[in-house]
């Protein structure tokens, strides 16, 4: 809750290509969420990375959005005009001392560790950490470094995080161990999506955050950094993601189910938002419903036993 008291949720795509049902779903789980309580929402279009950067991209995405009938309060806000804001946060940290100069290689720090095994996070194991003046200038010279967050030891008790998430209940991550000193800004200047989602969110008021299983791991750090910056903690709550039947997540690179397609193969709105709510347990099989429809129907309660994933065959909008 805000000051006021109000839910502000929020919608924050990508615009690395078209949105698929995955995304649909979180989506449509977000703004239910809030406007089940009455609550407001805000569109952010998350084009921090310069590949990411498509205005094509991002007003189709906002078109699927108006289409299933999802609307929004404020915005559009766009990360990539954001980044005054985003390091101006990584000073603070850094004044702080909390910040370090990383010359690593993505493929020395694969090669350096196993991924953790519920995310694929790569756990980092500190290799740049303690470097002395002398060996960053040196190494400076080769190559631009990434700035990383130096974590509290894993023996500290700020180093474990709790938190309840809205469907999946309650979570407890020890960040020194399950992910180690993770970047705030990559080597090629780009801002770390965990830093610039924690400053947007409490720029903008942001209350509950609502998206999909993969990111449930990106709580704890998030957390981490609200509490180093003085920014209020949002609710959590995480959506299942939306597997294709050999368990391949959805995804924009392969166009599985994009809403371009599925807008050509189905009669209206109705038809995608009732399948959604019906994986979910919103919905009878075969309903067909309009987004505002399903607002006196939404609870948590409803998604508090799903798995973790949901399969979708080529029959899902038959």
């Amino acid at each position: 809750m805000n000051d006021t008291g109000e839910v502000v949720g929020r919608l924050a795509p990508t615009p690395s290509g078209r949105m698929h049902l995955g995304n649909a779903l979180s989506a449509l789980v977000a703004w239910l969420s809030a406007r089940s309580s009455g609550g407001s929402m805000v569109l952010r279009i998350e084009d921090l990375d310069p590949r990411a950067r498509d205005p094509e991209a991002a007003s189709l995405i906002m078109g699927d959005l108006a289409w299933l009938g999802l609307d929004w309060d404020e915005g559009p806000y766009f990360q990539s005009e954001r980044g005054d804001l985003y390091t101006g946060a990584i000073a603070r940290l850094r004044e702080q001392g909390l910040t370090y100069p990383c010359f690593c290689t993505r493929s020395e720090l694969h090669a350096a560790t196993a991924p953790h095994a519920s995310d694929g996070t790569y756990v980092y194991q500190g290799t740049c950490r303690n470097l002395t003046p002398e060996e960053i200038e040196e190494r400076s010279a080769g190559r631009p470094p990434a700035t990383r967050l130096r974590l509290p030891d894993a023996d500290d008790p700020s180093a474990v995080i709790r938190f309840t998430d809205l469907a999946y209940g309650p979570r407890r991550e020890n960040i020194a161990t399950e992910c180690g000193d993770f970047l705030v800004r990559r080597s090629d200047g780009v801002v770390a999506y965990q830093l610039a989602v924690v400053v947007d969110d409490a720029l903008m008021g942001v209350t509950q955050v609502v998206r999909g299983h993969d990111l449930l791991g990106s709580v704890a750090r998030q957390m981490h950094l609200q509490r180093l910056l003085g920014f209020p903690t949002p609710a959590y709550g995480h959506v299942p993601l939306l597997v294709a039947p050999d368990g391949r997540r959805l995804s924009k690179r392969d166009r599985d189910l994009d809403l371009g397609a599925v807008r050509n193969m189905v009669r209206g709105p109705e038809v995608v938002v009732g399948r959604l709510a019906s994986a979910i347990g919103l919905a009878e099989e075969g309903e067909e419903l309009r987004a505002d429809e399903l607002v006196p129907r939404f609870s948590w309660d409803a998604l508090r036993n799903l798995p973790d994933s949901i399969v979708v065959g080529g029959d899902f909008l038959a």
